[in-house]
């Protein structure tokens, strides 16, 4: 495969990674029950078969082995992961998914923050500018929430890119790498077992359990494994810039297929965002810079 369709293919691959992430809220809204900490439980034990099945099948007898490299820098990234999902889920039952992708859209910024209260990274004067932009269009959505009794749930997504941020500054601090992967199925262990003395007794339906079957399979498990295959022939640059699609993805699907319809403060924060989040990381494609990777939630 030459080097361009080998690029078309990672680009492919990043944008059906962030259409598998993107559908969460969609899953989630056309479910039957409502308990957040069942939808955890489910969603876990699915996304952590998918996930073993997949580190089997690259791997074989040496998945062991790459689950244990993780060392102590994967157990801290799996434990941030672990309530960065616990967290998506619990805000999804407080506000809506426009609110909660809008919030959690913002986590480079959160990284960039975190490289500079923890490891004294500077702070460029265009990223500086896009964080005020990006937080002001938090600000408008958050005064749209509270006029719609959904502030909680959009307060609870905040945390959600702060542990991206640590996530990012932390491993950078240790400079250590993690693989995805590994990360991900620990994350998905600790999740159900935070879960399961909440989710009991269990209600799912039938139809409930299939669905979580795909949130966990599809949109957790194969976006991860379609955005690793991507990362070998993309910059992380390409991949920031690509990630942004999540929220407009996610925002899309819900309100065409299940009706929810954002507020017009949402689609007005939401656009303020979007637009700082690709201007930011456009330039910083232009100029070959690193970005911080895609938030997965």
């Amino acid at each position: 495969m030459t080097t361009s369709r080998a690029h078309r293919r990672a680009l492919l691959m990043m944008v059906g990674a962030t259409l598998c992430w993107s559908s969460a809220g969609t899953l989630i809204r056309s479910m039957q029950i409502t308990d957040s900490w069942e939808i955890i439980f489910w969603r876990s034990i699915s996304m952590s078969l998918f996930v073993i099945g997949w580190l089997w099948a690259q791997y074989r007898r040496d998945a062991w082995p790459r689950i244990r490299a993780v060392g102590v820098p994967g157990l801290i990234s799996a434990t941030l992961l672990t309530i960065m999902f616990t967290l998506f889920i619990v805000a999804l039952s407080h506000t809506t998914v426009a609110n909660v992708l809008i919030v959690i859209s913002s986590a480079p910024f959160f990284a960039a923050l975190a490289g500079w209260l923890l490891l004294r990274e500077r702070v460029s004067a265009q990223t500086g500018l896009a964080m005020l932009a990006a937080f002001i269009g938090i600000v408008v959505m958050f005064v749209g929430a509270v006029s719609h009794d959904r502030w909680i749930g959009a307060l609870i997504a905040v945390v959600i890119p702060v542990a991206y941020g640590l996530n990012v500054a932390l491993l950078r601090k240790m400079h250590a790498t993690v693989d995805m992967i590994p990360a991900i199925l620990l994350a998905g262990l600790l999740s159900i077992a935070v879960a399961l003395p909440f989710a009991l007794p269990f209600e799912a339906t039938g139809r409930d359990l299939v669905l979580l079957a795909i949130m966990g399979s599809v949109q957790v498990g194969l976006g991860c494994v379609l955005m690793t295959i991507a990362s070998r022939n993309l910059a992380s640059a390409e991949m920031g810039l690509l990630s942004i699609l999540e929220t407009v993805f996610g925002i899309l699907l819900t309100w065409a297929l299940v009706g929810e319809q954002p507020s017009g403060a949402a689609l007005a924060g939401g656009v303020l965002v979007i637009c700082a989040l690709a201007i930011n990381q456009f330039i910083r494609l232009r100029r070959h810079e690193e970005v911080a990777p895609a938030v997965i939630t």
